[in-house]
Order: C-alpha cells, then structure tokens, then sequence
C-alpha cells in the first residue's frame, strides 16, 4: 500500500515540477502595441491640398493619441513628442490595451496637438490630422528581449505655416 502511495505522490510530484518550467512560456513574452508617425510643416505653396513636398520636420511638435472601446468609451489618452527630426512615437500602454481583441486600427486615432515653431502652428486635416488620423498597420514589429512591439503608423501629418502670401493668378 505503500508503495502505491509513494508512486502516486511521486507522479503528482512530477506533474507539479513539469508545470513550472524554467523557461518563460510564450505568454510572459507578450506583445505590445506602439503608433508611429512623422509630423510636416507644409510649404505655402501646397496650403489647401494634402501635398506635402518640400515639407519640413517639425521638432518637438506634439500630437495626442485617442483609444476607444465599442462604446465610444476613451480608454487610452497620451501625447507624444517630436524628436529633431519630426519622428514620434508612443507606446500603447493599459490595462485595457492588453486584451486579444483590442485592436488600435479601430479604435485609436491621432491628432495634431501643438507646434513648437511660431512661424509654422496652423492645424490642418492633412491625412485627417484635426479630424483624427485613423492607425494603419502595416505588418512592422521591434523584436526585444522580454517582448515584441507591433508598430502602427499614422500621417503623416502637417502644420501650415502662420502667414502664407496670397497665389496671384493672371
């Protein structure tokens, strides 16, 4: 009888040590979510239209970051900066963000929120940057050592200048 006791303690022994392995199962490495975009300032010469050639990075500018549930609920509310060379980007970070069925294609947007530059701080719906930019994904992750971070890019999104001389037409 003893015997049958000690094989059976032995099994869930080992059924125990099996459950807790030593590596990392792959739900600890986890994937997170992040937006992405570059910010403009538009050149006089295209003010009106979605054209950005010739545009400028704007440093520093700022643009915010909505999420919402199915219910119009905001869920998520960040801004995010500029660096030197118009580039932002921002992780999507909550509780609410983490689930499986979130998905930031839907239910974020990004807007443009402020200019650093006096000369260039006029909002404008370029790629629906007054409206809310809808996220696209366009398959990119960053790949680091506890997690991976799927990127969802939106804009670009431009600024217009403060004083843009009228277009003379003849």
């Amino acid at each position: 009888m003893s015997t049958k006791v000690f094989t059976l303690l032995l099994l869930f022994l080992a059924l125990a040590v099996g459950n807790t392995s030593l590596f990392p199962r792959a739900a600890a490495y986890g994937t997170k979510k992040a937006v992405e975009g570059m910010i403009y300032c538009q050149k006089c010469k295209y003010v009106g239209s979605w054209n950005l050639d010739g545009a400028r990075p704007l440093p520093s500018a700022k643009v915010s970051i909505i999420c919402k549930d199915h219910k119009h609920r905001v869920i998520f509310y960040d801004s995010a900066e500029a660096d030197k060379n118009g580039y932002f980007y921002k992780l999507l970070d909550g509780a609410h963000l983490r689930s499986a069925n979130f998905d930031p294609v839907t239910a974020c947007t990004v807007r443009l929120l402020a200019s650093p530059d006096a000369s260039c701080n006029r909002l404008t719906n370029v790629n629906y940057g007054i409206r809310g930019a809808k996220l696209r994904d366009e398959n990119k992750t960053n790949s680091g050592e506890h997690c991976e971070t799927q990127l969802y890019a939106a804009g670009p999104l431009a600024f217009k200048p403060v004083h843009c001389y009228p277009r003379t037409h003849y």
